[in-house]
């Protein structure tokens, strides 16, 4: 978490809480370990898993695998790669610095440090890029689609954000979607769409990952330094939904029309001189797109014909705020401000619903109507702060005498015989007696990573998510 984060979310719960891929499980960090829950339904929240061992940083599940990546605070260096139904570490891997986020696909995983990023074959492991020398990033902000596109900031000057094809380890796009530095993105589950907001807080921008066009502007408040919690797209890709460190959470609705727009846009450059002109000042955030290139509201002209004829009433700025940038579709009102929530949008029972997990150990339900919006109503909420009952508690193996180096590190599990050295080093003449042991745990990576698929969305396939062949990079 940045310092101004840090300022701004000061009653500190206690809990990390995050949900997986596709918001069908969620992980309970704390500093006596880490928990697993599923959610199954409004009254139901099953937890599957009980670690008690360490203080404990990170840990994101795969989707409804049994592949868990932890990090521990006090080895914050080393990620350590576990099958937690089997209560066994598969691999870990020692790094240069502290990891501040990792990332996970049905492809790839991501590391991220202050100054860099690695990238992993998620099936074996095997590191096939890096990316170094960048821009000091201390919240580790960055995030990863289904697609395998990267996103991650690349100044502290400004909102200016780079999309990496993890895939094909290719630099795909360069955009600068803010004035400011930014404070939170990510991608819509389908990967069409990557949302963005900056330390400013106060606007919420959608763009085409495709080709860099602004999509949509939406306005969350008019206060200003507004630090923003969480910004997350609905399974659906219709909605953004955002929370900040006030006591309103706000719901945004993306309009279907102002993406076939954008896509059908062929390069950013056509539009670069128009976007230095109508892309917001973040000095108030203030100034909006072109309605009549579909990243406005859709009001077309009237809306236009309208805004030119007040404009000789009213500042320019208050005109723009009026007539250019979308306002929420829906609202919660929080009881308290300045806790951190992380809240999404899915589907439980057939019925969409907002989750906001929160830093004080709850997980709050609430309804929402996508036909007409509004203020969503609370109509739950589950304690997660203490295990619960009927649960088997399965601690992981923790590797002993692991010594942080420089360089990226890779060790198999305690009952395997350790591998020193880089992991380069590991596949080039290895020995004969330790290629069953070497076929042991990438045995246990695969099966971790192997789990049903269930069909929840459309895009989700295997037409779509082939599998990916392994790519050196030297």
């Amino acid at each position: 978490m940045s310092d101004i984060s840090q300022k701004c979310f000061g009653k500190n719960g206690g809990f990390s809480i995050s949900f997986n891929q596709d918001y069908t499980s969620l992980s309970v960090v704390s500093r006596t370990g880490y928990r697993l829950f599923s959610l199954a339904s409004v009254d139901r929240v099953d937890e599957i898993f009980c670690s008690h061992d360490e203080d404990t940083k990170i840990a994101e599940r795969l989707f409804s695998s049994s592949l868990v990546a932890v990090v521990t605070a006090s080895e914050p260096n080393k990620l350590k790669v576990c099958h937690f139904k089997k209560g066994a570490e598969i691999c870990n891997y020692g790094y240069p610095s502290e990891i501040l986020s990792v990332k996970l696909n049905r492809s790839r995983l991501v590391v991220c440090l202050v100054d860099s990023i690695y990238i992993h074959n998620i099936r074996d492991m095997r590191l096939l890029h890096s990316i170094k020398n960048m821009a000091p990033n201390p919240s580790g902000l960055c995030t990863l689609s289904l697609l395998s596109h990267l996103a991650y900031p690349v100044s502290t000057e400004c909102g200016e954000l780079q999309i990496f094809d993890a895939a094909n380890q290719l630099r795909r796009l360069k955009l600068k979607a803010h004035d400011s530095p930014l404070s939170a993105l990510n991608f819509s589950y389908n990967g069409v769409l990557l949302a963005t907001a900056s330390e400013k807080g106060t606007v919420i921008r959608v763009f085409c990952v495709k080709n860099g066009q602004k999509v949509h502007e939406f306005r969350r408040g008019v206060k200003r330094h507004v630090s923003i919690g969480s910004l997350n797209f609905s399974t659906c890709a219709n909605f953004v939904v955002a929370s900040s460190n006030t006591e309103t959470v706000h719901i945004f609705r993306i309009d279907p029309k102002a993406i076939e727009q954008a896509e059908r846009r062929q390069s950013i450059a056509v539009d670069a001189a128009a976007s230095n002109t109508s892309s917001s000042s973040d000095d108030d955030e203030s100034n909006g797109s072109d309605p009549a290139n579909g990243a406005g509201t859709a009001g077309g002209w009237g809306m236009g014909f309208l805004a030119k004829a007040v404009t000789s009433y009213l500042p320019t700025n208050v005109v723009t705020d009026v007539f250019t940038q979308d306002r929420a579709y829906a609202t919660i009102q929080l009881a308290e401000a300045g806790l951190r929530y992380e809240c999404v949008m899915a589907k439980l029972e057939k019925e969409t619903r907002l989750l906001l997990a929160c830093e004080d150990g709850f997980l709050y339900i609430y309804s929402f109507e996508d036909s007409k919006g509004g203020e969503c109503k609370l109509i739950r909420a589950h304690d997660l702060r203490t295990p619960l009952h009927g649960i088997t508690e399965v601690d992981i193996v923790g590797n002993e005498n692991d010594e942080n180096t420089n360089s990226l590190n890779v060790n198999m599990t305690k009952s395997m015989m350790p591998a020193p050295g880089t992991y380069a080093g590991v596949l080039k003449g290895r020995p004969a007696d330790r290629m069953s042991a070497d076929s042991d745990w990438c045995h246990d990576l695969r099966e971790a990573v192997e789990y049903p698929v269930k069909v929840t969305v459309p895009i989700y396939d295997e037409m779509q998510f082939p599998p990916v062949t392994p790519i050196t990079v030297e």
